[in-house]
């Protein structure tokens, strides 16, 4: 979701793969599973900020979709592995793509997980071992890939949003960051039933996580969907800022905090070696 300055408009993809335009008279189609779509829809999206919006500046992005396969055997049409390629990838394109066109004091946040921890017990058991953006684009070529189908789609989602707050990170640190006083933010909404996110997984646990929903008020481990809008809209709106020297923001029992993210995610090593493979993979300087 990017917010045009002084207009108030919104242009929102889809979540998840974004395959088909909306009705809404503000809305563009993307596919985040091809890249070229997210091309055309940057060029799309700028030209109606000039034309329509006196070419506004975004003050607002919001990088929210996301998706978990029950396996890591699908690949985009541009031969990427469709989790890696949608979680991250494709948001890295959105981002560099629409750098020139952030305001000043801009936020932009991109949605992670706390599956991406392994310190942090999860509804996944399978952490990421590391953020290689060619291994995980290509995982048949990593000597490492799990044999098990479900343990390798579950590492494909984590090892995703490890990605996301390592862009996040870099992208806090790039100069056009620094010198817009950009405030970047890493997102993770929790354990949130109910959200579309399993609708590629199996019948049963797309019926549990449906389930679990109205429980939620009971179930203090999980966050309600309402709590997780009103911290991502206070945090799109400036209305909470980070605390200085942070950048990853958790939804915990409802309510927003913030935190170190997992020890990899830290590294500046492996934040800088994902900016410049994931360029590589996109052919981008």
């Amino acid at each position: 979701m990017a917010k045009a300055r002084r207009s108030r408009r919104h242009y929102q993809p889809e979540e998840s793969e974004c395959t088909g335009a909306s009705e809404a008279p503000d809305a563009l189609p993307l596919d985040l599973a091809q890249l070229d779509s997210v091309r055309t829809f940057v060029r799309t999206f700028v030209r109606a900020v000039v034309e329509r919006l006196d070419g506004t500046a975004i003050d607002a992005l919001v990088l929210n979709a996301g998706l978990s396969f029950r396996d890591a055997d699908r690949r985009t049409v541009d031969g990427f592995e469709t989790t890696f390629a949608v979680n991250h990838l494709a948001h890295y394109l959105l981002i560099r793509l629409l750098m020139p066109h952030l305001a000043p004091e801009a936020t932009v946040i991109l949605t992670t997980s706390g599956t991406h921890d392994p310190d942090h017990p999860t509804l996944l058991p399978t952490p990421p071992r590391h953020a290689d953006a060619r291994l995980l684009a290509r995982p048949e070529t990593d000597p490492e890939r799990d044999t098990d189908p479900r343990a390798a789609g579950g590492r494909a989602y984590t090892s995703s949003k490890l990605c996301v707050v390592l862009t996040a990170r870099a992208l806090a640190a790039r100069p056009e960051a620094v010198n817009g006083r950009w405030r970047v933010v890493a997102f993770d909404p929790g354990p949130t039933p109910g959200t579309g996110l399993l609708r590629d997984t199996s019948l049963a646990m797309r019926a549990a996580w449906r389930l679990l929903s109205p429980a939620t008020r009971l179930m203090p481990r999980f966050n309600r969907r309402d709590a997780v809008a009103a911290a991502l809209n206070d945090l799109t709106l400036g209305v909470v800022t980070a605390p200085p020297g942070r950048c990853y923001a958790r939804v915990v029992r409802n309510q927003l905090t913030w935190t170190d993210p997992s020890r990899l995610a830290r590294s500046d090593l492996a934040r800088d070696a994902l900016w410049a493979d994931s360029a590589d993979l996109l052919c981008l300087p």
